[in-house]
Order: C-alpha cells, then sequence, then structure tokens
C-alpha cells in the first residue's frame, strides 16, 4: 500500500478544500467471487447494511466474510465530500474518505452484535488516522449505519470497548460513528482482492482485547 499524501497525513480535509471529484461513478463487476452472488441483489426484508472502516480494505473485507449470515461485501469510500472519487484521490488525503467495506448481513442468521464484535477485535481502534504501518486519514477507524436503529447499539458497543481497553492499559477509541452519506465503490481490482490475490497486502492487527456485549 503506497502512501500519497503529506499535508493531509493527520489532518482531516474540510468540505471547502476538498478535491471536487466527478459525476461519473466508478464501474464494477456485478457478481461477487467470494459470495458468488450479485453485490446488488435484494436479499429481502431481513437484510441489513453497515459501513465499517478499519484499515486496509482488503483485509477487512476478507474478515467479514467467515461470518456466517453475511450475504455480501463491497469496498469503497465513505466518510468524506469527493463525489466518486479515485484511489489515488483518496489515499492523497484529501478527499475526507476513508476506505471502508459495505457489509450486507440477514439480520435473521446473524445478531449485529457478532458483526460488531468482528470489527473491533479485527484491528486497534485507538490509533486515529493510521491502522499500523498504513498512515493517513483514510486508514481511520469508523462505522456507518445505514438504519438510524443501528445508532444505538453501535454507540453502546463503542462504550463498552473502551472499558475493556482502559483495564487492559490501552488508549480512546478514536472511531467515528454516523450515519452513512454516500458509499462509493473503489475501482474492481480492489474488490475481493483477496480472492484475487490470495498471498496479497493484509497487516490487520487487533489489540487482543475481546469484546464483550453489555
Amino acid at each position: 500500500k503506497m502512501i500519497f499524501e503529506k499535508k493531509f497525513l493527520f489532518t482531516l480535509v474540510d468540505e471547502k478544500s476538498a478535491l471536487k471529484g466527478r459525476e461519473k461513478s466508478i464501474t464494477v463487476s456485478t457478481n461477487h467471487l467470494f459470495f458468488q452472488n450479485r453485490i446488488d441483489a435484494d436479499f429481502g426484508q431481513n437484510q441489513e447494511q453497515i459501513c465499517f472502516g478499519a484499515g486496509c480494505f482488503w483485509g477487512v473485507e476478507k474478515r467479514f466474510w467467515e461470518i456466517h449470515g453475511v450475504l455480501s461485501t463491497s469496498v469503497g469510500y465513505a466518510g468524506g465530500f469527493t463525489e466518486n472519487p479515485t484511489y489515488e484521490e483518496v489515499c492523497s488525503g484529501q478527499t475526507g474518505h476513508t476506505e471502508v467495506v459495505l457489509v450486507t448481513f440477514d439480520n435473521s442468521v446473524v445478531d449485529i452484535n457478532k458483526i460488531i464484535k468482528v470489527f473491533w477485535e479485527m484491528h486497534d481502534p485507538t490509533q486515529g488516522f493510521r491502522q499500523g504501518n498504513d498512515v493517513g486519514t483514510q486508514y481511520r477507524s469508523a462505522i456507518y449505519y445505514s438504519k438510524k436503529e443501528q445508532e444505538h447499539v453501535l454507540i453502546s458497543s463503542k462504550k463498552n470497548y473502551q472499558k475493556t481497553l482502559i483495564r487492559a492499559g490501552k488508549g480512546e477509541v478514536t472511531t467515528e460513528i454516523k450515519q452513512l452519506g454516500t458509499f462509493y465503490f473503489a475501482e474492481d481490482y480492489h474488490q475481493q482482492y483477496l480472492v484475487k490475490n490470495p498471498n496479497g497486502y493484509c497487516a490487520l492487527q487487533g489489540t487482543g482485547c475481546k469484546y464483550v456485549d453489555g
């Protein structure tokens, strides 16, 4: 993973200063190589979606494949200002976006708390604008919910995990939690990257602290 930005490594760009982007969206394959379904499929009334940012989205996406009840995933950009950004623009730090994974799951099969547990444990949410050796605002920890009803459980989970981290002598959770604005697909070569490149880069490393609901 290359780092292109310098000025915006540790400073989140404001809307006025952000790149404007473009009207045309990025085109991606509709076939999911892991789940073998369409990424734009309608999975019915039990379908829920949440966007998670936990560092490089290649490895983050793979972690969610391991959860029974997850129906589909897509990698992309969210949380910022630039319309239909490119990977290079996001890496410049001038879009305000972070790398995210849009997770679609069946709430009749998997409880939202199981999804949240995997998220908290897969990365270190205390690192601010970085995740390990990946440095920049685009690697910040984030949760963007699609339904207002999800907000309370997500905020509560953050408070719960903060208590666990404090007991372990860790720092403050910097994860931002807010309603999803627009999810922009990342380029097609990023989608299901670790299916296409089984030995590809994945530097996810958690804190070693278990998340306990409640």
